[in-house]
């Protein structure tokens, strides 16, 4: 009886080992480059999925209404920083009617070329005027004028102030300061 149990034995074994050879190279050359290309696969078509929900987002009618409102707010505080091509030489007349304003003596404006280092950053949709201005009046006409310039619309940077002392008491105090202006570019069409 031993005989035959090892006979049959020696039969099945092979038989199995061959099998489970044959099933392992099966999994590793067939099932398991599926696998990949499967995850793969899916992970485009996730992408895709996403693409089209967002086009499909888009496409309704309260979503562009949505966005045009953000744009139209996000427009409105541009318009509070940067100035139109065609106002920029309006700015020189407005902050010297300020300085008239405020009755500062001597007051002196010029266009700078640039300040230091701003002509290393070439922006594409904005530039950067550089305003130098000189006045001589006490601390409440400076702390006034520049509180004006500083509400003004758009936006004036202070980028550079030196308040020279008088030597005849609290009248006269020499100011210098470098002002900045972010203008919009002229777009071609």
């Amino acid at each position: 009886m031993k005989s035959i149990h090892k006979k049959y034995l020696m039969t099945i074994a092979p038989i199995w080992v061959g099998s489970f050879i044959l099933l392992c190279c099966t999994y590793i050359f067939v099932l398991a480059p599926q696998k990949k290309t499967k995850n793969l696969i899916g992970k485009q078509l996730a992408e895709k999925k996403q693409i089209y929900d967002s086009a499909l987002e888009t496409s309704k009618v309260e979503t562009k209404i949505k966005l045009k409102e953000q744009l139209e707010t996000l427009q409105n505080k541009l318009a509070d920083f940067v100035i139109a091509p065609e106002n920029s030489a309006d700015l020189i007349f407005d902050i010297s009617r300020l300085a008239s304003e405020q009755n500062v003596d001597s007051f002196s404006i010029k266009p700078k070329e640039n300040r230091r280092g701003s002509d290393l950053v070439d922006y594409k949709y904005i530039s950067e005027s550089c305003i130098d201005i000189s006045f001589a009046g006490n601390y409440n006409k400076f702390a006034t004028l520049l509180n004006t310039l500083e509400r003004h619309q758009p936006v004036i940077f202070v980028d550079d102030l030196v308040i020279t002392r008088s030597k005849e008491g609290d009248s006269g105090h020499q100011v210098n300061m470098s002002l900045a202006v972010f203008a919009r570019k002229q777009q071609d069409s």
